[in-house]
């Protein structure tokens, strides 16, 4: 249930995030007691499991969680770093906004801000402890 609660928030900034209008709003909505948007198959990306890189194209690991605060803004995504098959890899934690998400044409290509040594040196999320999320000092946006 929670990690259905945190997909729904990660795509709904997803949504939120883009310059063109995503969503038509259907007319009978008055109607109804809910209401509904409809999106483009190509204007929402899944995150979850997404392979992530870095600005030189290493392969940074893939999405495995993604953490929202109590207002339900996401802040951070958890990526699982290194390792083979999950042995020897570890779950750091990066600012939402050091990720970018790929044109329609890419999709799950995700690039974060960041290096390989500097994910290296993170200290490793662990769920109860306090979270420390790596950012990256403002750069521009990477070419696709």
């Amino acid at each position: 249930m929670r990690k259905s609660a945190l997909f729904a928030a990660a795509v709904g900034c997803l949504a939120l995030s883009s310059p063109a209008p995503l969503a038509q709003v259907r007319g009978d909505v008055a109607s109804l007691s809910t209401w509904e948007a409809v999106f483009s198959h190509r204007d929402l990306q899944a995150v979850l499991g997404a392979s992530v890189h870095s600005n030189s194209g290493e392969d940074m690991g893939h999405i495995v969680q993604v953490l929202v605060d109590q207002s339900g803004t996401v802040r951070a995504a958890v990526i699982d770093f290194g390792g083979f098959l999950g042995v020897g890899s570890r779950k750091v934690v990066v600012d939402w906004g050091a990720l970018h998400f790929a044109p329609e044409d890419q999709p799950q290509h995700i690039i974060v801000d960041l290096t390989r040594d500097q994910v290296k040196a993170a200290p490793e999320y662990r769920t109860g402890k306090p979270v420390v999320v790596m950012g990256a000092a403002a750069t521009p946006a990477p070419e696709f």
